[in-house]
């Protein structure tokens, strides 16, 4: 059982939120590990520091779906996730100590990168409850008010005391619930997050929740020397420190596309082309001005999630981040259809030595000491991730999320575009993008994006 303990301090959301957070606890893994246990984090998801990740979820009121059984099954669940509920600590204090599973890991590069040490600390819980019914809040929030549902603390000076992952329930006027998970990207990738609180809601149902693969040797690798060069990782690498959320206000919205949308859409683009592809080339033809540029050609980040795309692919699920950063570059003026068969050739053409590649550099600079630095950004990315179950987390048989959404923390730059399922199903898709505020109130009002259908949802407060 967690442990129920309040502690409101520094759960406050702004002056004017209709979310309440009331109450602070720790859940517990019901099976505590052995003593020594410790996972280590590979070169991949060190890199990832100044990031974290944020999913939400909602569900209407439905008998089970309440707050006390919901904390007693993340409990059970906890058991099959050990790093989750440890702590961090640099290798070099932490050691490799018995039981880990690091070789290749941040274990393997001395006093550079993280490893979990599995001390059972637990989760933080955080309840809070909404002044506005589901319908309420789904017709009117901001993309900056649905961040109050997913509760998160940054890390502090002593990472050996915070906790890398953060559960929110937060309680509608209606009894619905929202659902929302945060953690240190350090840990997981979106895919992973979405993964676990599939587990989580099999273990409510008393089902037997799919297990995590908790290996982070499996991305283990022997750096060449030199490292091969990765021009775009070493541009990332070279910016500034600073350059994160405070240097340009950051807004977000969603886009629903229904599936005679997307049909709309698709019809405008040549046969076969992937929805992600289609939407990817709208919003950054529409980012970027539409392509009237002088310089046509220019360059777009796809954020792939590569857990099926090596020879040996990893487990579905995989614990941690398996994301690979693809440059891809396109013709504007070649309009909708070209350039969104530029990004599928772009993807269809990716050899597994590439993942490699990147894998092998970003290895190579932690064992040098590199500090961490932007991934997403300074550069528009695009992030796939219409493949994640993001609907199949039913906490009562039939009962499925009647929305989701998924964010990445420090997004910043020219910003992020995130491609989900939508509750819908079938073809229809999300998009969540993150971009500096004044593009986002224009992209919600771009006639190009609405006219294929659209509806904005949690869109910026001053959007007309």
């Amino acid at each position: 059982m967690p442990a129920a303990a309040a502690m409101a301090g520094g759960m406050a959301t702004g002056s004017t939120s209709r979310v309440t957070r009331y109450a602070k606890s720790t859940a517990a893994s019901v099976t505590p590990v052995r003593p020594g246990k410790t996972h280590a984090l590979s070169a991949l998801d060190n890199a990832m520091e100044r990031h974290a990740v944020h999913l939400v979820l909602y569900y209407r009121a439905a008998p089970g779906l309440d707050r006390e059984p919901l904390k007693e099954s993340l409990s059970e669940v906890l058991s099959q996730y050990p790093a989750m509920t440890g702590r961090l600590t640099r290798a070099a204090t932490g050691g490799g100590g018995e039981g880990a599973e690091g070789g290749g890991g941040a274990a393997a590069s001395g006093q550079h990168g993280w490893i979990v040490k599995c001390n059972d600390a637990g989760v933080r819980m955080v309840d809070a409850r909404a002044a506005a019914t589901l319908d309420e809040w789904l017709a009117t929030a901001s993309g900056e008010e649905e961040m109050d549902l997913a509760y998160f603390e940054p890390m502090g000076p002593d990472p050996y005391i915070w906790s890398p992952f953060y559960v929110q329930l937060t309680e509608f006027a209606d009894k619905s619930f929202a659902l929302g998970l945060s953690c240190t990207h350090l840990h997981n990738d979106l895919t992973a997050a979405v993964l676990f609180v599939n587990a989580w809601a099999a273990a409510h149902r008393r089902d037997s929740p799919y297990p995590p693969f908790l290996h982070s040797p499996a991305l283990a690798v022997k750096p060449a020397t030199p490292p091969p060069e990765q021009p775009l990782l070493a541009a990332k690498s070279k910016g500034s420190p600073d350059a994160g959320s405070s240097a340009t206000e950051m807004s977000s919205a969603t886009f629903r596309f229904s599936a005679a949308a997307m049909r709309a859409l698709l019809s405008s683009v040549e046969p076969g082309t992937t929805p992600f592809a289609a939407l990817a080339a709208l919003f950054w033809l529409r980012v970027a001005g539409g392509g009237a540029a002088e310089e046509r050609e220019r360059e777009l980040t796809q954020a792939l999630d590569f857990r099926k795309r090596m020879q040996a692919p990893l487990p579905t699920g995989y614990y941690g981040t398996a994301v690979h950063f693809a440059p891809s570059r396109a013709d504007l003026s070649s309009g909708l259809a070209g350039v969104a068969a530029a990004l599928d050739r772009r993807v269809a053409a990716l050899p597994e030595a590439e993942l490699w590649a990147a894998i092998e550099w970003l290895h190579a600079r932690q064992d040098a000491g590199g500090e961490p630095f932007q991934m997403y950004g300074p550069e528009l990315t695009c992030m796939a991730l219409d493949h994640v179950p993001l609907y199949g987390a039913e906490f009562v048989a039939g009962v499925a999320p009647v929305r989701a959404a998924c964010r990445v923390g420090e997004a910043a730059g020219e910003g992020l575009v995130i491609v989900l399922p939508s509750a819908e199903g079938e073809a229809a898709r999300d998009v969540v993008v993150t971009l500096p505020a004044e593009v986002t109130a224009r992209i919600c009002r771009d006639g190009e994006v609405l006219r294929y259908g659209a509806d904005v949802v949690f869109g910026p407060k001053n959007s007309s």
